[in-house]
């Protein structure tokens, strides 16, 4: 089969325009993956919905982006005890997506890697907690056994390093394999923290989920709830007002551009220039302060709700937002000659943490670091939704894969990114800012897909009772990119991790579910 023939059998998805979803068989759940990732396709998520006490007893999905459409295969099991094909052959992140499954619903696949993922020692082995199988204090073991990829030969050592760190980041393990100071391996191990997203999804009304899902991973919180929002207004088929389209689409932009920033002062602060640092720690927090008057939130975790937004812009906000927009790029981009300029920071992000082209497709590279390593996939371009189906932002790509790549990526979205908001603002249309949204009963799930500032945020939101959730999966970028960065440090040396590590800053948070 064709991948056209699996398109032609599929049925529209709810909250994805360009979207689709196909019941398939265990063969043709293969066969569906190896003809999407033979057409250039990528794996956006992999994901288990338990239905205790029905027929089907599961249902394992997949997400795949094929020529800017989303394909959802579902493969019904009968039982939680039946194993299912694995994608990681095809698809090498599919690997950690199948672990996590497993530990939240206790349906596995066949890969040979069945170590856990999420659990830990949060719960025994025998619990599932979406299927309500709960663990018991007493059946938790004392000690978490976890076999890390041991690296032999002569002058080989590890240097384990977390999962607590200094400051405020969230915890995770990563053991080096080194020999001198240079990397041989780097094994990691996230998802200490134990949230309880998905379950805690399921105990929320379908109306409230928007705000849990703004916090699945703080940086992204416009990507989530909009994502989240997306679904939910696909399965009531509500028209979101043009307003708050455009509002929701400048609420984005702004998120990218903040992350941008803060990135962009880290990464200088971790070459050894701490004036870069203290330059766009000013201008983050310059526009930040902007953000907070015009719309009433330093970072927008609360505006973007169910039918639409929940704040207005004025015309003097609008304008006072626009004018800090052009002061910051022309900022940046003074900026960005300064870091061009300076020898030592050219020296640490050139050729550190090199990822090719032909590694990143083969690894499944997305969002943000696929396009410093010459992959040009970015849906506000591809696929764009509304607004972005009328004001286009340049894709903006690099091909040489290394920290001077990614930096340079930052520095053509930062300058993009005010570029297209500021258009956004000279043509935001009147009207009102939301729509009722009518709770809809469907036994598929509803899925929203958004460009985030990282890369694809993915929200799958199933309700089989009118107002309550049955499945919500939110899955991040970082479940794809997490891997390809611990294949970007072989062969660098250790000092250079940090900054190699800042330069994809792939989320602890939206790991830990």
């Amino acid at each position: 089969m064709t991948l056209k023939r699996w398109w032609g059998d599929a049925e529209p998805l709810a909250g994805k325009p360009s979207g689709a979803i196909l019941a398939v068989g265990p063969s043709e759940w293969l066969a569906a993956s190896n003809d999407a990732a033979a057409a250039g396709g990528q794996l956006v998520g992999l994901w288990v919905t338990p239905y205790p006490g029905s027929t089907p007893a599961a249902i394992v999905r997949a997400a795949l982006l094929v020529d800017g459409g989303l394909l959802v295969l579902e493969l019904p099991l009968s039982s939680t005890a039946q194993r299912y094909r694995g994608l990681q052959d095809i698809f090498p992140a599919a690997s950690r997506m199948q672990r996590a499954a497993a530990d939240l619903t206790g349906v596995r696949s066949d890969g040979a890697d069945q170590r856990p993922w999420l659990r830990h020692t949060a719960w025994a082995p025998d619990a599932a907690p979406l299927t309500g199988i709960l663990p018991t204090r007493e059946a938790i073991p004392a000690v978490d056994s976890y076999e890390f990829v041991r690296v032999e030969g002569e002058g080989v050592h590890e240097i384990p390093v977390g999962p607590v760190h200094a400051g405020i980041i969230e915890p995770g393990h990563f053991r080096f394999s080194i020999v001198g100071e240079k990397v041989l391996r780097l094994e990691e191990r996230l998802g200490y923290v134990h949230k309880g997203i998905e379950r805690r999804f399921t105990e929320l009304p379908i109306l409230e989920g928007h705000r849990l899902a703004a916090r699945v991973s703080g940086d992204s919180a416009v990507a989530y709830s909009w994502a989240y929002c997306q679904a939910l207004e696909g399965l009531a088929r509500t028209v979101v007002p043009p307003r708050a389209v455009w509002l929701r689409a400048l609420c984005l932009e702004l998120e990218r551009i903040q992350n941008h920033l803060g990135d962009l002062g880290a990464l200088g602060n971790d070459a050894g220039f701490a004036f870069g640092l203290s330059q766009f720690s000013r201008i983050k927090e310059e526009l930040t302060r902007t953000i907070a008057a015009a719309l009433g939130q330093r970072y927008l975790f609360d505006a973007i709700v169910p039918g639409g937004i929940a704040v207005d812009l004025s015309d003097e906000a609008a304008h006072s937002l626009a004018v800090r927009l052009g002061r910051t790029a022309s900022l940046v981009r003074e900026l960005r000659t300064i870091y061009d300029d300076h020898a030592g920071v050219r020296d640490r992000f050139s050729g550190a943490g090199i990822v090719s082209t032909d590694l990143a497709r083969r690894l499944g590279l997305t969002g943000l670091a696929a396009r410093a390593s010459g992959i040009g996939i970015d849906l506000r371009v591809d696929s764009p939704w509304p607004p972005y189906h009328v004001i286009t932002p340049k894709l903006c790509m690099r091909r040489d894969g290394d920290v001077a790549a990614r930096v340079n990526v930052r520095f053509d979205e930062v300058d993009e990114s005010c570029r297209f908001a500021r258009a956004l603002l000279s043509d935001l249309p009147a009207g009102p800012l939301r729509e009722r949204v009518d709770v809809a009963t469907a036994a598929r799930p509803g899925v929203g897909l958004i460009e985030g500032w990282r890369g694809p945020v993915l929200i799958a939101l199933e309700t089989r009772e009118a107002g309550r959730i049955h499945r919500c999966h939110a899955h991040d970028p970082s479940w794809q990119n997490w891997p390809v960065l611990e294949h970007a440090v072989i062969g660098n040396i250790v000092p250079d991790f940090p900054l190699i590590n800042k330069s994809f800053n792939l989320t602890y948070s939206g790991h830990d579910l």
